[in-house]
């Protein structure tokens, strides 16, 4: 019996040990940048760079090609002159050659350095725009994050307001029943409670629809019972620097050209390398031998091609009139951040002075809500009257709930347009 026993007591504990589930913003941030389809591309931009940058410093291995060729030609070269008693070979039409050329860079003017360091400034300008995507996603999860908040606080007070309703509603049945009361008075408070019903169901669906948005936002299972940390009431400092990722957007965009500024001079420097190129064929090197052999061919190589020249100071131009638009597209930035920050600070001001009011009107209306509850149970008043009163009061505490939430809600955006 007592083996029996075990079982299912073992499985009501494990039901009731079954911990809550709690979030906190900075949790929901991390997971929704997790999880988040584009961050895989973080990891694609790295692993392209580095194969583009490897493949570019290649370039410093010898460079080896091996080719082939049979021919028949309509002449050959031949001595115009004869000597007695020497017989010269004719070259045959037909010449055969097997090469391997091998080439050695010495000097490249610098291009693999420009291309190398270009390639890395392309990659952190594909970065950055990543991460420009993914602040979205931290001003996507601010909005359902403190707007499930706001849905908590006004569940709350509708459970308040319920209180209220059914406390006055008891002692008014019961006032009834003693024929002190009338019956339309109770049946106005039965209406007034139904309404409110109504209310919380809607309110209990839009949570559960934001819950579900958060879930899929932070790719976890989220339900009913979830439970978010209401995040501190920060100290918002009025003169801080701008840290968004579109500034570093700007700056790897400006490398970006320095990049190709550098890759434009590269193109008119001189180069310099050896080569060897090694081979089996018909004729050789030696045109008066007309036998398979083998032969080879060593040394170093300059150039300098001056035709670059020609382009250089124009793709100079270009890249100057590319920095000063980038400057053009930072300065435009900088400007319209500062508008939003002067406008969220003093929304941010105007919510502390209506949280200050909405307390004062609070205190006034719950004065006045119990003053009229109490003129309902003696008679004095109507039920008309005290939902007045009671609507009055709720009206107060939930213009309370919801600047006590736009205002962590500015504030928290506040520090995403600051970048901090």
């Amino acid at each position: 019996m007592k083996k029996l026993l075990i079982i299912p007591i073992f499985l009501l504990s494990a039901g009731l040990i079954k911990p809550q589930t709690s979030l906190t913003l900075e949790e929901c941030y991390n997971k929704s940048r997790e999880n988040y389809p584009l961050i895989l591309q973080k990891e694609y931009i790295a692993k392209s760079k580095d194969y583009s940058v490897s493949n570019i410093w290649n370039g410093y291995f010898p460079q080896i090609t091996i080719s082939g060729q049979a021919t028949y030609q309509s002449d050959v070269t031949a001595l115009p002159i004869t000597f007695p008693g020497i017989a010269i070979d004719k070259l045959t039409k037909d010449q055969y050659k097997v090469v391997a050329d091998v080439s050695q860079v010495i000097y490249d003017g610098g291009i693999m350095s420009s291309q190398s360091g270009l390639q890395n400034s392309i990659a952190d300008v594909d970065d950055q725009k990543l991460e420009i995507e993914l602040l979205k996603v931290k001003e996507k999860i601010n909005q359902i994050y403190f707007g499930i908040l706001l849905l908590n606080e006004q569940l709350k007070q509708i459970d308040f307001l319920k209180n209220d309703l059914t406390a006055s509603l008891s002692k008014l049945t019961a006032a009834l029943e003693n024929g002190i009361a009338m019956k339309s008075d109770v049946d106005i408070l039965k209406a007034e409670l139904l309404k409110v019903n109504q209310k919380e169901i809607e309110l209990t669906s839009s949570r559960i629809a934001f819950i579900n948005m958060l879930g899929l936002l932070i790719n976890q299972q989220l339900d009913e019972s979830t439970e978010l940390v209401q995040p501190v009431n920060d100290n918002i400092l009025l003169e801080v620097e701008i840290n968004r990722p579109e500034l570093k957007l700007f700056s790897s965009q400006r490398n970006m050209i320095e990049g190709q500024n550098g890759l434009t001079i590269s193109k008119i420097l001189p180069k310099a390398s050896l080569f060897f190129q090694g081979g089996y064929g018909k004729p050789t090197l030696n045109m008066l031998q007309n036998e398979f052999d083998w032969f080879y061919i060593a040394g170093a190589k300059l150039t300098w091609s001056l035709s670059n020249l020609y382009s250089y100071g124009n793709e100079k131009e270009i890249n100057e009139i590319n920095k000063k638009n980038i400057e053009v597209q930072k300065q435009t930035f900088l400007l319209n951040t500062n508008i939003s920050i002067k406008q969220q600070l003093q929304e941010i001001e105007k919510l502390k002075q209506l949280i200050v009011v909405d307390k004062e009107i609070i205190d006034i209306r719950t004065s006045v809500k119990e003053s009229a509850k109490a003129q309902l149970e003696n008679g004095v008043i109507t039920s008309n009257d005290f939902i007045r009163e009671l609507n009055a009061e709720d009206t107060a505490k939930q213009n309370l709930a919801i600047h006590t939430t736009q205002l962590l809600l500015a504030q928290y955006n506040y520090k995403i347009t600051t970048g901090n």
